[in-house]
């Protein structure tokens, strides 16, 4: 399987390290959770897998993560670690994004046009006719203990490419750079990143698996992206956010989106 990739981000000590997943799951009331029925269905055209396709491969399709469709119908936002650095052009390998659903979906040629590495933010541009978007709302108006969902696909494409959703409580906003708990937990980059200036994410309360990196996080009723998600807490190896999930997951706010689509070439 493919999942996603660990990158530096939130440290807390030698042991701890950060993948790149989705979230989790609560119990809700039933009027709640018929809201987020109606929602889900008219969203799930919206999300869409980003992958790499070579025919000569075994599987052709390596599937990388999840975006979903904003804008115009033809732009894709997913996590900049989703998006490979480099293609093998000498063997046909191209960027795709995977569209549909079941065990034969549609693979639409992509090309990246914009991106916010700081932020872990990338914007595609798909071939093809024009899908469902998803919308943008404010997420300056998200607050702490808000229940919010994502759609994505947490284990890839193993079982058929069907989307999965799950629900979250926005537990913290909190800055994107926390301590160490000593200074031999610190390294280059994170230093680095100390003299930036730190933003806020949403901290989730919700058990995260691969492959749902870059999954929308969006209000149950209204539908509305607030947020994308791009990590999650893992204590122990990378391996132990299928084995032993810790339930911390994180986004990042949607504003910056807005910020990404004012990037891209006309």
């Amino acid at each position: 399987m493919n999942g996603c990739r660990a990158i530096p981000g939130f440290y807390l000590g030698r042991v701890r390290s950060i993948v790149l997943v989705g979230l989790g799951l609560l119990f809700v009331s039933p009027l709640w959770g018929t809201e987020l029925v109606q929602t889900i269905e008219r969203i799930k055209p919206a999300i869409v897998g980003v992958g790499t396709f070579q025919k000569t491969r075994t599987p052709p399709v390596s599937f990388l993560g999840t975006g979903f469709v904003l804008d115009d119908g033809l732009h894709v936002v997913t996590n900049a670690h989703v998006v490979p650095e480099s293609l093998d052009i000498a063997n046909k390998e191209s960027l795709v994004v995977i569209t549909g659903k079941g065990k034969n979906p549609e693979l639409r040629a992509a090309t990246p046009v914009a991106q916010d590495k700081e932020h872990d933010l990338a914007l595609l541009r798909i071939s093809g006719p024009a899908l469902p978007a998803m919308k943008l709302g404010d997420s300056g108006e998200t607050r702490e203990g808000q229940t919010l969902a994502f759609t994505g696909f947490p284990i890839g494409m193993i079982l058929g490419f069907y989307p999965v959703t799950h629900r979250a409580i926005v537990s913290a906003i909190t800055p994107v750079v926390l301590p160490a708990l000593n200074s031999r937990g610190l390294d280059a980059k994170m230093i680095g990143q100390l003299h930036r200036s730190a933003y806020t994410v949403f901290q989730l309360d919700g058990t995260a698996y691969p492959g749902s990196s870059g999954s929308p996080l969006y209000d149950p009723e209204t539908g509305l992206v607030y947020g994308i998600v791009n990590m999650v807490f893992v204590k122990g190896m990378k391996e132990a956010a299928l084995s032993h999930p810790s339930g911390i997951t994180y986004a990042i706010p949607g504003n910056y989106i807005h910020d990404l689509l004012g990037r891209k070439i006309p």
